[in-house]
C-alpha cells in the first residue's frame, strides 16, 4: 500500500483548518444569512448556533480522530461504521459536489473580486477561476510541505483581515459616535425556525472546513494528539471572528443594506475609507479566498486517495508523484471536475445550497458513528475522548439533523441534484465491488 509521508504539526493543521473555514463565506454571506430576520441579535444568534455546532463536532470528531489516526478521515469513519457503501458515497459526492462545489464557488468569487483592478477588469471571471484551481493545484503537487507553508501564510493573513476590519471598524464607529443596535430577542422573525434554518445555510458554508484536519492524519505527526486539538482550536478562533465581524457590519451597515450584498466588507470598508477601503479590502478578501481554494485542493484527494487503496475507486487515484509523495492523480481529478462545474453553475447562492445540504447530511452521519464505536470498540483505548459523553455528540447529531430536513424542505432545486447525484453513486459502487471480486 502506498504510503504518505508525515509532516504536518499542529500549528500548520490548525492554520489548515482555519484557512478552510474562512474563505470567502464571511465576506458574502452575511446578506443571505439576515435575508428574512429584522434582528441583529437574531443575526448574531445564528452565527453563534453556528459555531456551536461546529464546536460540538470538533469535540465528537476530536475522538473519532484519535480513534483512526489515518488519512480519510470522514471517510473512514463512515466505512467502518456502516460499510463500504457508505463510505464510497462521501467520497463520491465529496468528488462530484461537496469539495469541488466549495472549490467552484470560491474560484468564482476570486474571479469576481480579481476583476476589481484594472489588470483584470476585462478578463471573464471563468477564466481567472479556472487559473486559479489549476494553478494552486499543480503547486500542492509538490508536496505537503508546500500545503503547510501556503497555509501559515495565508491563514494568518485571513485572520489578520478580519482583525484588520473589527478594529478599524470600532474605531470609526467610535470616532463617529455612531449609536449601537438594540439587543433583544422582542422581534422575532415570522416563520422562525424556518427562518433560521435557512440562515444556517450562509452560516454552516462559512465554517465548512475545520474537519479538513482528518483528511490529512496520516500526513500529521501525532496525529491522535494534533489533530483533535487543531480542530477545537480553529473553531474556537474562528467563531470569535465570525461573531466579531458581523457585530462590527451591523454597526456600520442598516440591515436592508446588508440583505441586498454579497460584497458586504467591501461595502462597509467603502463607508469607513470612502477613497480606498472597497479596494483594499477587495485584495484581503482575493487573498482570503486564494488561501482557501489552496488548502481545499490539497485536502479531499486524499479520501479519494484512501477509497482507491481500499479497491472502490479508480485504482490510479491511489498513485503517488515519484518524488513529492502527493496523490497526483487524485488531485486533478478532482481538479477537473471543479473546472466543469464552474462552467455549468452559474446561481452561486444555489451552487452553496448544494454543498451545504450534502455536507452537513454526511457530517451528521460521521457525528453519530461516535455511538456505534462506543459499542464496536468499547475496549480500544482511546486517547482523547469527548467530554459529557453522549450529550455533545447528541447534540451535534439533533441539531444538524434539524438543518438538513428543514433545508431539504425549504431549499428543494440544488437538494434534489444533490440527491441524484447520490443515488448515481450506487451502481458506481456495485461496478467497482464487482471488479473487485473478479480479481
Amino acid at each position: 500500500m502506498s504510503e504518505l509521508k508525515k509532516k504536518l504539526n499542529l500549528y500548520g493543521l490548525t492554520m489548515i483548518a482555519v484557512g478552510g473555514c474562512i474563505g470567502a463565506g464571511i465576506f458574502t454571506a452575511p446578506g443571505d444569512v439576515a435575508r428574512g430576520i429584522d434582528s441583529p441579535a437574531f443575526i448574531l444568534l445564528i452565527w453563534l448556533v453556528g459555531g456551536l455546532a461546529s464546536l460540538l463536532g470538533a469535540l465528537t470528531f476530536a475522538e473519532l480522530g484519535s480513534l483512526f489516526p489515518k488519512s480519510g478521515g470522514v471517510y473512514v469513519y463512515l466505512k467502518e461504521a456502516y460499510g463500504d457503501l457508505a463510505g464510497f458515497l462521501y467520497g463520491w459526492v465529496t468528488l462530484f459536489i461537496i469539495n469541488t462545489g466549495a472549490l467552484a464557488f470560491l474560484a468564482e468569487l476570486f474571479g469576481i473580486y480579481m476583476q476589481e483592478f484594472p489588470l483584470f477588469a476585462e478578463t471573464p471571471k471563468e477564466y481567472l477561476a479556472l487559473f486559479a484551481i489549476i494553478s494552486l493545484t499543480v503547486l500542492n503537487i509538490f508536496g505537503v510541505n508546500v500545503l503547510q507553508v501556503f497555509a501559515n501564510l495565508f491563514s494568518g493573513l485571513k485572520i489578520l483581515a478580519i482583525a484588520l476590519i473589527v478594529i478599524l471598524g470600532l474605531y470609526y464607529i467610535n470616532s463617529n459616535d455612531i449609536e449601537t443596535f438594540e439587543f433583544t430577542f422582542s422581534n422575532a422573525p415570522e416563520n422562525f425556525w424556518s427562518a433560521i434554518f435557512v440562515g444556517l445555510v450562509g452560516v454552516f458554508f462559512s465554517f465548512g472546513g475545520w474537519h479538513h484536519t482528518t483528511y490529512l492524519s496520516g500526513e500529521t505527526i501525532n496525529a491522535s494528539k494534533n489533530v483533535p486539538r487543531a480542530m477545537v482550536i480553529a473553531v474556537l478562533l474562528v467563531t470569535t471572528l465570525y461573531i466579531l465581524i458581523n457585530w462590527v457590519y451591523m454597526l456600520i451597515l442598516p440591515l436592508p443594506e446588508i440583505v441586498a450584498t454579497h460584497t458586504i466588507a467591501g461595502d462597509a470598508f467603502g463607508i469607513i475609507y470612502p477613497t480606498w477601503g472597497a479596494k483594499a479590502i477587495s485584495v484581503l478578501v482575493a487573498v482570503s479566498v486564494f488561501g482557501a481554494i489552496g488548502i481545499y485542493t490539497v485536502s479531499a484527494p486524499r479520501i479519494y486517495f484512501a477509497m482507491a487503496n481500499d479497491g472502490i475507486f479508480f485504482k490510479k487515484l491511489a498513485q503517488l508523484h515519484p518524488k513529492y509523495k502527493t496523490p497526483v492523480f487524485a488531485m486533478l481529478t478532482q481538479a477537473v471536475v471543479a473546472c466543469f462545474l464552474i462552467i455549468i453553475f452559474k446561481d452561486l447562492f444555489g451552487l452553496m445550497a448544494f454543498v451545504t445540504f450534502m455536507d452537513i447530511l454526511f457530517m451528521t452521519l460521521a457525528g453519530f458513528t461516535i455511538f456505534i464505536f462506543r459499542m464496536k470498540l468499547k475496549d480500544v483505548k482511546r486517547e482523547v475522548k469527548v467530554p459529557f459523553y453522549p450529550v455533545i455528540p447528541l447534540l451535534y447529531f439533533l441539531l444538524l439533523g434539524t438543518f438538513v430536513v428543514l433545508t431539504f424542505i425549504k431549499v428543494k432545486g440544488p437538494v434534489w441534484w444533490g440527491i441524484t447525484i447520490l443515488i448515481l453513486g450506487i451502481p458506481v459502487y456495485f461496478q467497482f465491488k464487482s471488479r473487485q471480486g473478479k480479481k
